[in-house]
């Protein structure tokens, strides 16, 4: 989405006004609810199978592009040859092997990402509790790296 097109959107939702939050629940009075105030068993609640396997197809559908991005990338960067001597080419050679990381996480994490997706759309029997270790345990895995560049690779 282009930048005047999020400001444009941004600024007719202003212009509506403030919207007004309100949380579908039994109102206290009416019960219907629990001894704790929320529904035993809520018919209302729904979740699109396909809507969960289509998102997770989606995110998986980024690595296409992804991919190509880093053959570009390596493509970019052949004929660099020996950086010895060269510290703008040392340098590069830092940067270019961060940004092939870099890039190649952001696939898997499209792929590990998508697959928890798909998955959500077959087993929606998972508590939420199972489904955030899981997304955890993604964000762990796929950490940022460490910001180089600016040395010789001299320590």
């Amino acid at each position: 989405m282009a930048w005047d097109e999020w400001e444009h959107l941004k600024s007719d939702a202003a212009a509506r006004g403030s919207a007004q939050m309100q949380l579908n629940q039994y109102p206290a009075d009416q019960g219907g609810g629990s001894a704790t105030g929320s529904a035993s068993a809520s018919d209302d609640l729904k979740s699109d199978k396909k809507a969960w396997v289509k998102a997770g197809e989606g995110v998986k559908g980024l690595m296409d592009g992804v991919g190509k991005a880093l053959v570009k990338l390596g493509e970019g960067q052949a004929g660099l040859g020996d950086t010895g001597g060269c510290r703008s080419a040392a340098a590069q050679k830092d940067l270019y092997e961060s940004w092939r990381k870099y890039v190649g996480d952001v696939s898997s994490r499209c792929d590990g990402l998508g697959g928890l997706l798909e998955g959500a759309g077959h087993d929606l029997s998972k508590s939420d509790q199972t489904v955030r270790e899981e997304l955890d345990k993604l964000q762990l895995k796929y950490q940022d790296t460490e910001a180089v560049g600016g040395h010789t690779g001299e320590k």
